[in-house]
């Protein structure tokens, strides 16, 4: 088992690298939002620290993920009751546990901006005050923990075989890249697309450093589920939508880390 956890671990890495490459370029090519705009982000120093940020949570979860993330996965797995009927199978089966697990994310997202507790790990997302590709894979190691836990757990109860949990983790991370993206869509094209799919207008509108716009549009794959659900915001994007937590600053890295376990004032 552990030899086919390692296989499934590279393959992912190597698709989820390649994606985030391209989109890292895209954005700069062709930017929806330039990050001139954005006072804290006038000069590359600025902005490559904020890079710096990004990468380096980015690089602790990456590690956790062969460490800990998918042998938890692997266990809930293989260890579930086998109790699926025959037609929950093969492709069919496939598609059903993505839908399911998209919906579980859906819930499990809007719990961590709802449940305090959870919102303090939750809370070092959306610091960032600017979004591209590597707002993606900013999140704090507790927060990664806490929810392969919880998935860990929903993967038992629904016996879901693990080629499947990685498609959909996979599926996660590219669907994330591009929601949180900065490239420049033609709008008649998004505007359809979001009717599918998460789409940047979409979730740029999520980061939006107005609380009631920052719990709403919860959504990570189909867009169905803040329509289904009543979250989905009015607010539309724009080019001078200031990104971040109302109230709240960015700070460095080892700030970001402590942020969780930190005594709050107000």
């Amino acid at each position: 088992m552990w030899d086919r956890v390692v296989h499934l671990a590279g393959s992912k890495a190597g698709l989820i690298a390649v994606y985030l490459v391209a989109f890292f370029v895209l954005e700069r090519v062709f930017p929806k939002v330039r990050p001139l705009m954005r006072a804290h982000l006038d000069t590359a120093i600025g902005q490559m620290w904020r890079l710096g940020r990004n990468f380096s949570l980015a690089g602790f979860n990456f590690a956790l993920s062969p460490l800990v993330v998918l042998p938890l996965t692997a266990l809930a797995s293989s260890h579930a009751p086998q109790w699926r009927p025959e037609w929950w199978g093969g492709w069919p089966g496939l598609v059903l546990d993505l839908v399911l697990l998209d919906v579980w994310i859906y819930w499990w997202h809007r719990a961590n901006h709802e449940v305090p507790f959870l919102w303090r790990f939750h809370e070092v997302h959306h610091l960032d005050t600017f979004l591209d590709t590597t707002s993606a894979l900013r999140f704090h190691a507790g927060e990664v923990l806490l929810s392969a836990l919880v998935r860990a757990g929903v993967i038992f109860v629904l016996a879901v075989p693990l080629a499947h949990v990685v498609v959909f983790e996979t599926l996660i991370v590219l669907a994330a890249i591009f929601h949180h993206s900065n490239v420049n869509l033609p709008d008649r094209f998004e505007r359809g697309l979001s009717w599918l799919i998460v789409t940047p207008s979409i979730h740029w509108v999520h980061h939006h450093a107005v609380r009631a716009d920052t719990d709403s549009n919860y959504c990570t794959v189909l867009s169905v589920w803040d329509r289904l659900f009543a979250s989905r915001s009015k607010t539309r994007r724009s080019a001078d939508m200031p990104i971040g937590v109302e109230g709240r600053d960015e700070e460095d890295l080892a700030r970001l880390v402590a942020r969780p376990f930190r005594a709050r004032r107000g």
